[in-house]
């Protein structure tokens, strides 16, 4: 029967796909008997699967739930060297947010699909759980705000051989993290071949050169196995699109000396020696079992710019009142200084005949406009190192009650530390002998996976074999603060007159801040896939997770699809799923600069259960449980390829930072007594919650078309989403622009238009994205809030190949320079904080990149 072959193909075309990344179904749905069957299909897995701009649909079209298929040559065809990038420009529905100016968030950048956060995406490497980043983006953007994603920038393009995107609810199946979806990267398993890649690029404004070098090669490990590796090393300069802060005018008006042109840099931040090395290794240990391992190196070094401290009202170094007398400190180490106290602030301090004759000209007085008289603007950054390595094996049984049974055994490791420096800064307690440069301490997280997996089809007389899967997992997570050198944290002696203690801007973590703190959970799984008849096909799939912190969850997923004819199909999930706090979330403390109603201020993280916390509202933090639902249509007319998917996604008890509270002076002695640093100049507190519901909904839409044209051979490609997240359940703690921020920041609309074009000697790429309208947010205050407008932007390359071995390209991102939304002063009066443009614009602040290219391929 033509139709029920055709039926079985796709099984065995999507189950060979999805065992090797482990999406949807663990193991194959075949039965013994069709072995002969997969032998035969096995050869064009990869032609069906992998889908390029260049060929084949980007969507599986039976598969259940919505997936997306990007080959690694795909992902090779942008301006861009950073994954994120490539990926945002792949999936309309995911954003990636660029941070101007931030905290760890510029280090390593959190992406959100689906609207969600970026630790609701569950990150898999060769269908392997990958550990999360040791970076929490304290200042994350609103969406972001708390996030402990996976460091995705880590992973080149060149080792890649294809990117699978599951755009749906699956923590019935990997637990934890996947109530958006799921990204599988699989990794390059080629035995011979390889490529070597020059890549150089600039902005259109002359900035932020970047260089990439990266390479793949395949080998032969012993006559039955592979090993093909893979490496990355790039630089980016910084970039900037600022102004002069209009109060950095006004004092260099006024004459205050050492004032930089550009006193705060908002633009991309400065990457050295960004280098990443992969590899992936298969044996053929019998004829049927294998032996498998890959894993990675990554380290890098990111350094930013951050908020401008004005030499007449920074608080704890310059002024205590807002700039209305002068911060005078006595050296005397017994107050005989007799140091003035009341030295009235006006347009340059540095003229005031008492200022001169009673600080700068005495020795026992000091003042930080002696040694910094035009203020100083820290540079925020660090050092991240990430590594990983996954062991295993898998095969099929041969004998015995499984024979038949396919398994898979394997182990993992992931560790991920930032190291954080801040620069150009002082310990303002410390007087005259600050240090200018400090290591705040460093984070860690450690991540251990043990996984066993099996799978079996059993005859029940259906359509074909019942796919039968169950499997164990056990995982456990640590995460490591680590204090920071002596001088990020001391008390100096000006302490007790007002200064500021701690490296301003990143207070370093003190002993007692540091800690070492490890959960572990284990978890059973079935999946049983049944095809009643040829036409319907369902799936169960459920999930028992016990955590050895707040206890268990079970979890369930039921999928469906129904062929209504050979060209259409239907579709659709319902599921329940879960995110359990990261251990980080539920112990880390720190000490922010950030603005509030424009003016900058320090703020406390503190860990849910402090006293002051759970006086505010904290609670000791729960999951989050989601609902989800999708149901769409898969069509086929001729060459044209046809996917819409609806998907509604409830999220109760959402996990996330809260709302910045102010400090009462009462909450500040409790604080003190609790040994909290410099905390009569803390202005408000945060910590973790569970404090508000969403609903999120949208639409996915893909279609593709492949033909001749041109004397070439054509590609053509529509990918539309339409997203829009609603706060059903908030309170006071959330905060209303926090609420603003989760339902208006991303655009509602994103769409991608591209055109892939072949000849013999050239070949040629485009790509629209369309960004609908957006709520622009300047420095995180509300009262900078507009909507911002749509805009369309031009990705464009061409290619031209010297021979079969060399080729030349050339290409631009954002090719038309369309600019990000410029600030409207009407609400964002005088450009106090030296920006352009909203940082919070979907397609960056940065505008046109150009590149050159040069690829040898072997």
């Amino acid at each position: 029967m033509k139709f029920r072959n055709n039926i079985l193909n796709h099984a065995v075309k999507l189950a060979l796909t999805t065992t090797t990344a482990g999406l949807f179904i663990s193991g194959t749905a075949l039965a013994a008997d069709e072995q002969a069957e997969v032998t035969k299909v096995n050869k064009n897995v990869e032609k069906i699967a992998v889908v390029g701009t260049r060929s084949a649909p980007r969507s599986i079209g039976d598969s259940p739930v919505p997936i997306d298929i990007i080959g690694g040559e795909e992902l090779g065809k942008s301006g861009n060297t950073d994954m994120l990038e490539l990926l945002k420009g792949s999936i309309p529905s995911l954003n990636v947010h660029s941070m101007p100016i931030s905290d760890a968030a510029s280090l390593v950048r959190p992406a959100n699909l689906r609207g969600l956060p970026s630790d609701s995406t569950l990150i898999l490497l060769n269908g392997k759980r990958r550990h999360r980043a040791s970076v929490i983006a304290f200042l994350g953007g609103g969406i972001n705000d708390g996030a402990q994603g996976a460091d995705i920038s880590v992973i080149p393009s060149i080792a890649l051989k294809q990117v699978e995107v599951l755009r749906d609810g699956a923590a019935a199946q990997y637990g934890s993290d996947a109530i958006a979806g799921v990204i599988n990267f699989v990794l390059k398993d080629a035995s011979e071949g390889g490529s070597f890649e020059v890549r150089q690029g600039q902005y259109y404004e002359g900035d932020g050169d970047t260089t990439q070098i990266s390479g793949n090669i395949g080998l032969p490990f012993t006559d039955n196995g592979f090993a093909n590796l893979s490496f990355q090393y790039k630089t980016a300069d910084a970039t900037s699109r600022s102004v002069q802060r209009f109060d950095a005018a006004n004092l260099i008006e006024a004459g205050v000396p050492d004032i930089a042109p550009i006193t705060q840099i908002w633009g991309a931040p400065e990457v050295d020696d960004d280098i990443s090395i992969f590899g992936n290794v298969g044996l053929e240990l019998t004829k049927n079992s294998e032996f498998y391992m890959f894993g990675n190196y990554s380290e890098r070094d990111v350094r930013g710019g951050f908020y401008y401290r004005n030499p007449h009202t920074r608080p704890g170094v310059y002024s205590n009142d807002g700039g209305e007398t002068l911060l005078v400190g006595d050296l005397t180490g017994d107050m005989s200084g007799n140091c003035p106290t009341n030295i009235m602030i006006d347009d340059n301090v540095l003229d005031n005949p008492v200022y001169i004759n009673q600080v700068a000209n005495n020795p026992d007085c000091f003042a930080f406009n002696e040694m910094l008289p035009g203020g100083f603007t820290p540079n925020f950054g660090g050092n991240i190192t990430d590594t990983s390595l996954t062991i295993g094996t898998k095969g099929e049984f041969t004998g015995g009650m499984l024979e038949g049974a396919y398994y898979d055994l394997s182990g993992t490791v992931g560790f991920n530390e930032s190291r954080y420096f801040i620069y150009d800064t002082i310990n303002a307690s410390l007087g005259p002998d600050s240090p200018r440069d400090f290591s705040p301490g460093k984070y860690s997280q450690l991540e251990k996976n043990f996984n066993f997996d099996l799978s079996k089809g059993f005859d029940f007389d259906l359509a074909y074999d019942v796919n039968i899967a169950g499997g164990l997992e056990w995982h456990e997570e640590t995460f490591t603060v680590t204090s920071g050198d002596v001088a990020s944290f001391t008390a100096g002696p000006l302490t007790d007159q007002g200064f500021g203690i701690g490296s301003n801007g990143f207070p370093g973590f003190k002993p007692s801040d540091a800690g070492e703190y490890t959960r572990r959970n284990y978890a059973a799984y079935l999946d049983i896939e049944a095809p009643f008849t040829e036409e319907f096909l369902m799936g169960l799939a459920l999930r028992y997770e016990d955590y050895d912190t707040f206890g268990s969850t079970v979890n369930y997923k039921l999928m469906a699809q129904y062929h209504l004819t050979d060209d259409l199909n239907v579709r659709g999930s319902i599921s329940s799923g879960f995110r359990a706090p990261t251990v980080g979330q539920a112990n880390v403390s720190n000490v922010q600069t950030n603005l509030s109603s424009g003016v900058l201020v320090d703020s406390a993280l503190l860990p849910p259960t402090n006293p002051i916390a759970v006086q505010l509202g904290g609670t000791e933090l729960e999951p989050e449980e989601s609902q989800s639902y999708t149901f769409g249509a898969v069509y086929t007319i001729g060459e044209v390829f046809l996917t819409i998917d609806y998907y509604n996604i409830q999220v109760d008890d959402r996990i996330s930072q809260s709302d910045k509270i102010e400090l009462s002076q009462a909450d500040k002695d409790t604080l003190e007594a609790a040994g909290v640093p410099n905390v009569q100049s803390l202005a408000q507190v945060s910590f973790f919650t569970n404090d508000f519901d969403t609903t999120t909904q949208g639409i996915d839409f893909v279609a593709n078309y492949a033909t001749d044209l041109l004397g070439g051979s054509s590609t053509f490609s529509l990918a539309y989403n339409w997203n829009e997240t609603e706060v059903t359940r908030s309170t006071n703690i959330t905060g209303v622009f926090k609420v603003s921020r989760l339902e208006n920041d991303l655009p509602n609309h994103r769409g991608t238009l591209s055109w892939s074009q072949q000849w013999e000697s050239f070949s040629m790429f485009t790509r629209a994205n369309y960004f609908g309208e957006y709520q622009g947010v300047h420095v995180d205050y509300d009262d900078t809030a507009k909507m911002a407008d749509a805009a369309i932007t031009l990705d464009a390359e061409v290619t031209y190949f010297l021979n079969d071995s060399i080729s030349f390209s050339v290409g631009a991102q954002n090719l038309l320079d369309q600019e990000a939304e410029k600030l409207d002063f009407t609400v964002a009066p005088n450009n106090n904080w030296g920006g352009k443009y909203y940082e919070t614009s979907p397609y960056g602040i940065n505008g046109g990149f150009y590149y050159a290219k040069a690829t040898y391929t072997f």
